[in-house]
């Protein structure tokens, strides 16, 4: 299988393209070449970086070969295997009360539904974390019920709260830090996405799925505690 490029970025990294579409069948492709060329430590390789179509590999040229690199390169992404059906699914408790659903009554309004029936198209299927970017740990979500689909917001916020929940389009994400954006919000989770002071500073990875569970601002509470003294444990399943 040759159909995919290898693009130079630069004379630190290396962009490696399998097509222009965003779907489940070309994350998996991206995954499974990040996972085969990830199999064995190449000298010089610093990261490996699955988005939606392509995969970038960045390297220090000092310690590189570029030759063997390109080799390595070419014999992971000709294989064109397919992932296992086997799904880690990570429940994330989400609170959709108005304090931090700001968003949802104009969610409700622009796609016909009622508050309630929002949440629940919202809550309903588990959702595919196809890349991490913007921020880190940011997860771009695909599987949204499209009857919730609504456009970003006109002028992004200054000021969005780490753990927010969003909708913009067909996709659905999690504010891991305090930061600016443009996603309308339903929602926020208590679960620190990102937490730089641990051993994986972010909870999942791409290729894993999010399932969000519906709680109410008095668990959101008991949640944020435990958070505070780092004893939550996510609840995680395998399917």
């Amino acid at each position: 299988m040759d159909d995919y490029k290898i693009l130079p970025l630069g004379d630190r990294g290396i962009s490696v393209e399998f097509g222009n579409e965003i779907s489940v069948e070309m994350s998996r492709r991206v995954w499974n070449f990040c996972r085969c060329f990830q199999k064995e430590k190449q000298r010089g390789v610093l990261d490996v970086v699955p988005t939606y179509r392509s995969a970038m590999i960045t390297f220090d040229r000092r310690k590189v070969n570029y030759k063997r690199l390109i080799r390595k390169i070419h014999a992971c992404a000709g294989r064109g295997e397919v992932c296992g059906e086997s799904r880690k699914i990570y429940e994330i408790p989400v609170c959709y009360e108005e304090e931090f659903g700001v968003d949802l009554e104009q969610v409700a309004l622009c796609s016909g539904l009622s508050k309630e029936e929002v949440v629940r198209h919202h809550c309903k299927n588990d959702y595919l974390i196809y890349m991490l970017g913007f921020l880190p740990g940011f997860p771009y979500l695909g599987g949204m019920d499209s009857a919730i689909a609504v456009p970003r917001l006109r002028e992004p916020r200054v000021l969005i709260p780490r753990g927010s929940v969003g909708i913009a389009g067909m996709q659905t994400g999690i504010y891991p830090v305090d930061s600016p954006g443009g996603w309308q919000l339903v929602g926020r989770t208590p679960v620190r996405i990102y937490d730089a002071a641990r051993k994986k500073p972010v909870l999942f990875e791409a290729g894993e799925y999010i399932r969000f569970v519906r709680i109410d601002r008095k668990e959101y509470g008991q949640i944020q505690d435990l958070e505070e003294q780092h004893r939550y444990v996510c609840n995680v399943k395998e399917d």
